[in-house]
Order: C-alpha cells, then sequence, then structure tokens
C-alpha cells in the first residue's frame, strides 16, 4: 500500500529525466521551469500552508526544534569523523551536504501522499528552520570557516532566499492573524499546485547517471547514512521530544530523503568538488527509490 502510495512521485522524476535526456522539450527549458518553480511557484506553496498554520501550537515548537537537533547532531558526527580520517573543505563541503541537505520537492511530496492533515503545514515548519541552518552549515564545511566568509557573507544568501522569505512571510500572517485577503489565498494555491509536479520533473531532469562511475564506494557509504541512518537518528530525536505521530512522520520522512540538488550549484560556486556532488546526488535519488519504502514502513 505504501509503495502503491510513493510510487507516482518517483514516476515524475523519471519521466523529468527522460524528457531531458530526449531535449524537450529543449535543452534551455529545466533551468528557466527550475527558477519559476524555485522564485515563484514553490515560495508560494510555503506561504500559504503557513498562513493559516497554528504556529502557536507547541507540537509544532517542538517539532521546530526536533529538525534542529537532528541538523546539528548528524553534523556533529560527521565533524567528529573528519578529526579522526581529515579530508579537504572541497570534499568535506559536499559530505555534509549529502547529509544535512534535503530534497525538497521529494519531501513535501512524499508528506503530502502519507501525511494529507496538515502535513505540509508541518512540513513547513521544519523548512523555516532547516533551509537557514543547512545553507549556514554548508557554506562553513565548504569554506572550512575561513576569512574568505565573512559573516555578512554567510548571512547574505539567506535573507535573499526566496524559501526562507516565504516562511517568514506565512509566519508572519499566521502570527498576526491576517490571513490572505482579496482571493490572494486561492492565487497562492493555484501556484501551489503546479509547484510539486514541475519540481519533481525538474529533479529527474538533473540526474546525472555518468557522475555516478567515480566514487562508487564513497557514493554508498554517504547513501546508507543519509537514507538508512539519518532517519533512524529522526526516530529516535523524536521519541526523545515526544513528538506525536503526525510530527514524528514528517521529521522522519525528512530524513529517509535524498539531498538537494541545488548542493551542487553551492559546491561549484565555492570551489568544492562538484562531479563528487553530482555523484552523491544522482546516487542517492536513485536509491530512494527502494530505500524510501522500507524505511518509512519501518519506522511509521
Amino acid at each position: 500500500m505504501l509503495f502503491i502510495t510513493i510510487w507516482p512521485i518517483f514516476a515524475l522524476i523519471c519521466l523529468g529525466f527522460a524528457l531531458s535526456s530526449f531535449k524537450f522539450p529543449d535543452a534551455g527549458f529545466w533551468p528557466a521551469a527550475e527558477r519559476i518553480n524555485y522564485f515563484l511557484l514553490f515560495p508560494a506553496l510555503l506561504a500559504s500552508n503557513l498562513a493559516d498554520a497554528p504556529i502557536r501550537d507547541p507540537s509544532l515548537l517542538k517539532l521546530g526544534g526536533a529538525i534542529a537537533v537532528l541538523i546539528l547532531t548528524a553534523t556533529a558526527l560527521l565533524m567528529l569523523q573528519r578529526r579522526l580520517r581529515p579530508e579537504p573543505a572541497a570534499r568535506f563541503g559536499p559530505r555534509l551536504q549529502a547529509i544535512v541537505r534535503f530534497n525538497v520537492y521529494l519531501m513535501l511530496a512524499t508528506v503530502a501522499s502519507l501525511v494529507p492533515d496538515g502535513g505540509l503545514e508541518r512540513a513547513a515548519i521544519i523548512l523555516a528552520v532547516a533551509v537557514p541552518l543547512v545553507n549556514v552549515l554548508s557554506v562553513m564545511a565548504l569554506t572550512d570557516g575561513s576569512d574568505r566568509k565573512s559573516p555578512l557573507d554567510l548571512v547574505r544568501p539567506i535573507i535573499r532566499n526566496p524559501l526562507i522569505l516565504a516562511c517568514l512571510f506565512g509566519i508572519f500572517l499566521a502570527l498576526t492573524g491576517a490571513g490572505l485577503p482579496f482571493g490572494t489565498g486561492r492565487f497562492l494555491d493555484l501556484m501551489a499546485q503546479a509547484s510539486l509536479p514541475l519540481g519533481l520533473l525538474c529533479v529527474g531532469a538533473a540526474l546525472r547517471p555518468h557522475a555516478m562511475l567515480k566514487d562508487v564506494s564513497a557514493f554508498t557509504k554517504i547513501a546508507v547514512a543519509r537514507l538508512l541512518l539519518m532517519p533512524c537518528l529522526a526516530a529516535t530525536v523524536a521519541w526523545l521530544f515526544g513528538l506525536e505521530s503526525a510530527e514524528a512522520a514528517v521529521l522522519v520522512i525528512f530524513a529517509c530523503v535524498p539531498t538537494a540538488p541545488t548542493a551542487y550549484v553551492l559546491t561549484r560556486q565555492l570551489g568544492g568538488d562538484g562531479p563528487f556532488m553530482a555523484g552523491l546526488i544522482t546516487s542517492q535519488t536513485l536509491l530512494s527509490v527502494a530505500t524510501i519504502p522500507l524505511v518509512l514502513a519501518l519506522l511509521l
């Protein structure tokens, strides 16, 4: 039953890969579609779901704390491992991103399928905490916290991030009770409906199977850590925080999806190992077809 619920999500990813492989509609379409989704449609989804969310609900506040503890715990374990087995920032940065970053489109599509009542609201809370946190950690890992990045350099991409701005706007609406008047809520809902299907198609279009030909052992170990061990850690954190079933489910789903395709762009911008990051993204996305149903069946 779980597989039947999830397989259409992966079918859209496969369709995106097939369309991109056949260069349909053309090579320039996919970057443009990703930009439209990232800057317009996806923020509409976040804002519309947060606008009416019960922000002051203690269970949502605990969920925000749980996601921060999960990410920081995973980061601390990676840093400890790096002390025992040193590696350059160009390599450590992609590895950290492969563990703590997450494919937003796949996460939200899975949440919408498995937690239909209030799932997207809870997922939006996770995004409001996780997106700025993982961005800061990713930049620090790729630069080793060197002087090349001042505090302003760390803050600038965060305050310009459309997902973070959409979360802040939605939280403001929820806290003030202002809502979305004059039909704007319906307008945002219509844009939001296009976000997840288009986002999943773009995920498929971004896959690079040839990048998996090198470092197979590293890809496998990191995939196991992200797709299997991270969900177990999430389940443990959910238990320690005493999360309700819906919040715990969303936290585990966050932990079992593959890393974000946008990690490749940041890696290239900051001088990291781009081919290594591309291989991590592709290998995790492909393996998650099998691991997500398995993990969710065992932990939920």
